[in-house]
């Protein structure tokens, strides 16, 4: 091949021939950026009006880098500064967390996930293709840092525009590395975003050490039009999605009105956008369906003025996002990739009319349209073969996002599925009925006294004031979060309870700090919270951002047995002796777990003392075993509290007290407490009478049935008449009243 062929255009000098890669290169424009350009009216690119077919097709050409007539230098320096940046967010996150969650002493040893896969898929070959990693080579604490500070130090190097190509595959094989091998710390759409983006900025990248702004190796074609097919997707998927989804919130226009309340950690600006009225959230709806669904064809289709219109409603709509919630660098690097809609020219004609001369300048001395410098022929097709297979894997991603008939994907797509680098993105497609949030508890006095663990970022008290966190990401307190929804159980939560009883030091540092700093617990709960976002009233009134109601135990707890030895709670043998009929043997297994810290068991005892099984009938017992799990701040002990109260078990029958522990315990959601609250009303023996919350209380009370069967069936079967019996006497004052204090706790008037 001849010296003419390998020859590269500097700045000055006049565009080589396009290579074969290259579409057919149209004329170079010259521009007189102080002035405007001196393009002939009705012409496009300089060249002769053509109708409007023509016209629109060309638009999508020029999207695409085929036209050849941008110059995408500046926006090329902008989203590889960008990917840099959010790298070394990604990569401190992991040098903070790596050790507690993949460690050889952490929650999900990535060690232990391999030695699984070569168990399950032996040869070399088919465990990397399940898991490509390169801790197949070491999974040990030396190299779990190794890979997250050589990934940082890339991340960095990238920033400083350092060997890009280089960095950018470096930081893509570190981050994978992780990303492969430790699935439950992994959100999929973020993860696989960054490690899109890096892999196809490989190409898009200028080639050397120190490539400086890359004039004399733009951008080729193909490698303009993969971003930018990146952008179309994150952006028309993100709306797509929404219009296909099969929950009702988007198709309402109530999606709105909970996404702030129930992302994994708000931020103070979330907490007041959400207070704001319907009318405003149906208005941030349509908003999202223009910068999703509008923009995109815009961009496509309306030629520049149209890609200005796309970046500004992108960018908005990223920007309030992020300010508004902490999906930690998913919005950042979404912002990141609307840099990939302009072009110098159109920099420059901004810089130009907001009067900012040096920009001006900056940017249109590299505005002009320059071919790609001609690379061999075997580096072409080879280039061309891979974005090829990546743009059809992206053809299939993008057909199942949008619920494609795809029962299992077909071989390629299974072969390349591991390395998350082709993805279909679903953003926001769905959101949580609650903001849900899993505590860890432990007590070193047998359950008399629980103490919470501390989480860094997410809220776990009432008065906790939502804080800005992105694009740093928490992996672990998201993790937690995740694992709070209804019906999701990963293996990640009595694993973390076992090390927290250990005392292992790695996995304490998750926390903000160690609650046990006298004397080491002895039992580990894990609860499930529902958290509500206060109104402005009552923040100002108690200072609580948050609502917070227990949500049951999410699994049972962890003890130090008697041995010595790390065990997990298990009433399942009392219970069965209990169905049996052998009735002293379950009454003892339940004592010996209460005393260990079972408060499960406790209920168990109250109630086989109030029927007479196993022991006399022993009211008094009840009302103390009662009290004393009310006193420990369960829930359930303030409602059997109440029942004795109202009953007369083991105490003097008091109505008016009946009723105060019946209201603590609603307070904090409990079903029983609420409904009980509604039938006294409508009983007219709620003390002090008060019609709107007995009405309010059985309409949260509905509220939180909507997920339980049982309890869905009892609401069907016993409310009619009470709501129909309080509605009877009430006024339209205590109705609206009612209506309020049901609203301030999300449910719906009866």
């Amino acid at each position: 091949m001849s010296k003419k062929r390998h020859h590269i255009a500097s700045d000055h000098s006049a565009p080589p021939q396009a290579s074969a890669l290259d579409t057919t290169p149209a004329p170079v424009v010259a521009a007189n950026f102080a002035g405007g350009t001196n393009r002939t009216k009705g012409a496009v690119g300089g060249t002769p009006s053509r109708s409007w077919p023509a016209r629109l097709w060309r638009h999508p050409q020029e999207f695409s880098g085929a036209a050849g007539e941008a110059s995408l230098l500046w926006p090329r320096w902008f989203v590889l500064r960008g990917v840099g940046l959010i790298f070394g967010c990604a990569f401190l996150g992991i040098v903070v967390e790596g050790q507690a969650l993949a460690g050889p002493h952490g929650i999900s040893p990535a060690a232990l996930y391999l030695k699984h896969l070569r168990s399950v898929a032996p040869g070399f070959f088919s465990g990397f293709v399940n898991a490509p990693s390169l801790f197949w080579l070491d999974a040990g604490a030396g190299a779990i840092a190794a890979v997250a500070w050589l990934g940082f130090a890339s991340a960095v190097a990238l920033v400083f525009n350092l060997w890009p190509r280089l960095t950018l595959f470096v930081c893509w094989a570190c981050f994978l590395s992780f990303v492969a091998t430790w699935a439950e710390f992994t959100p999929s759409q973020q993860d696989a975003l960054l490690l899109e983006a890096a892999l196809l900025s490989i190409p898009f990248a200028p080639p050397g050490i120190r490539p400086g702004l890359g004039a004399a190796h733009p951008p080729r074609p193909l490698a303009v039009f993969m971003m930018r097919w990146l952008l179309l997707r994150v952006m028309l998927l993100s709306g797509l999605v929404k219009v296909l989804s099969d929950g009702p919130l988007w198709r309402n226009f109530t999606a709105m009105d909970v996404m702030y309340e129930t992302s994994p950690s708000p931020t103070v600006a979330g907490y007041w956008v959400h207070q704001l009225p319907h009318a405003y959230h149906v208005f941030e709806i349509g908003f999202t369906y223009a910068a999703e669904l509008l923009a995109p064809l815009l961009a496509l289709f309306a030629g520049r003025r149209g890609r200005w219109l796309a970046f500004g409603l992108w960018t908005m709509l990223q920007a309030g996002i992020q300010l508004t919630t902490n999906f930690g660098w998913l919005n950042t690097a979404a912002f990141a990739l609307g840099f990939l809609l302009l072009d110098d020219e159109m920099l420059a004609s901004a810089a130009r009319r907001l009067r900012w001369a040096a920009l001006r300048d900056l940017f249109a001395a590299s505005a002009a349209p320059r071919a790609p410098g001609a690379i061999s022929p075997w580096r072409v097709h080879s280039l061309r073969a891979a974005l090829g297979l990546h743009f059809a894997l992206t053809l299939y991603y993008f057909a199942e996002a949008c619920g494609g008939p795809f029962e299992n994907p077909p071989a390629p797509v299974r072969l390349f599925e591991a390395f998350r680098s082709a993805n279909g993105y679903q953003l926001y497609a769905h959101f949580e009925p609650a903001h849900f949030q899993i505590d860890l508890e432990g007590s070193n006095d047998g359950g008399l006294t629980w103490r919470t663990y501390p989480l860094r970022h997410l809220p776990q008290l009432p008065e906790s004031r939502p804080e800005f966190i992105a694009p740093y990401f928490p992996r672990f307190d998201h993790t937690l979060h995740a694992a709070s929804f209804p019906g999701s159980k990963p293996s990640i939560i009595v694993p973390t309870a076992a090390h927290l009883l250990a005392l292992n030091p790695q996995v304490l540092a998750l926390f903000e700090r160690d609650p046990f700093a006298d004397r080491p617990p002895t039992v580990i709960r894990m609860r499930r919270y529902r958290s509500i976002f206060t109104d402005s009233t009552t923040l100002g009134r108690t200072g609580r951002y948050w609502t917070k109601e227990f949500a049951g135990d999410y699994q049972p707890a962890m003890f130090i047995d008697e041995k010595g030895n790390i065990a997990q709670f298990d009433l399942g043998p009392a219970d069965a002796a209990l169905r049996a009929g052998n009735h002293g043997a379950a009454y003892g297994e339940y004592e010996r777990q209460y005393r260990l810290g079972n408060l499960e068991a406790g209920f168990r005892l109250a109630d086989m003392m109030s029927r007479g099984l196993g022991v006399p009938v022993q009211p008094e017992r009840v009302f103390a075993l009662s009290s004393a799990l009310a006193g420990g701040g369960e829930v359930k002990g303030l409602h059997n509290v109440a029942v004795c109260y109202e009953h007369g078990i083991g105490v003097a029958s008091d109505l008016a007290k009946a009723c105060e522990f019946y209201r603590r315990a609603a307070e904090l959601g409990h079903f029983a407490s609420l409904h009980t609250l509604g039938r006294l009303a409508a009983e007219d023996r709620l003390t002090p009478r008060h019609d709107a919350l007995g009405l309010a209380a059985l309409a949260i009370a509905a509220g939180r049935a909507a997920d339980d069967e049982a309890a869905l069936a009892f609401v069907r079967a016993n409310q009619p008449a009470l709501v129909a019996k309080l509605k009877a006497r009430m006024s339209a004052s205590e109705l609206a009243e009612a209506k309020a204090l049901a609203a301030a706790r999300r449910a719906a008037p009866p």
